[in-house]
């Protein structure tokens, strides 16, 4: 389910207040407008509900003596990974911790800089047989590697070059 930057920090905002509510606006919110397209947009997905309030400061509408404000639902906390409790629709406590960082996509130079970050570097070889590149191509990854402010150092091993990683920018 993927929710808009405004709907998030919505959401965000009301896991933050004891009540669960919407209102009153976070003030980094740019325009009322948006946020109230946003609030409707997660009405409908069942993420927010209106209900009957007391407290002026939560309210979102008045319909002759009786004051509504917007909610966020237990799906609404689940969607941005706020956990409910057991018998709570909502929780005014912490956000769940962020998510982990994603594994870095698997690509050749990805490849080659984890060959050259071993202690022993990486020959030539071991770098082609590792990417299929040629010899000519391996070599401008690593000036390309170089241009992007890795610090490589190719060194001599049992005769053979070998490249390292000394530093990453």
């Amino acid at each position: 389910m993927t929710l808009t930057d405004t709907q998030t920090l919505l959401l965000a905002h009301a896991a933050r207040n004891e009540a669960g509510s919407l209102y009153p606006l976070p003030s980094t919110l740019s325009s009322a407008a948006g946020a109230a397209r946003s609030i409707v947009a997660l009405a409908k997905r069942g993420l927010a509900e209106e209900r009957a309030v007391v407290d002026a400061g939560h309210t979102a509408r008045t319909d002759g003596d009786i004051r509504y404000g917007v909610f966020a639902t237990a799906a609404g906390l689940a969607a941005i990974g706020v956990s409910s409790g057991a018998d709570e629709d909502l929780v005014g406590g912490g956000v769940a911790p962020p998510p982990p960082a994603p594994a870095p996509r698997a690509t050749k130079t990805n490849t080659v800089l984890s060959l050259l970050q071993r202690d022993d570097g990486a020959t030539l070889a071991d770098i082609i047989a590792a990417t299929g590149w040629l010899p000519h191509t391996t070599r401008a990854a690593l000036t390309g590697l170089r241009h992007k402010g890795h610090q490589i150092e190719r060194f001599k091993h049992d005769g053979v070059t070998t490249y390292r990683i000394a530093g990453a920018a």
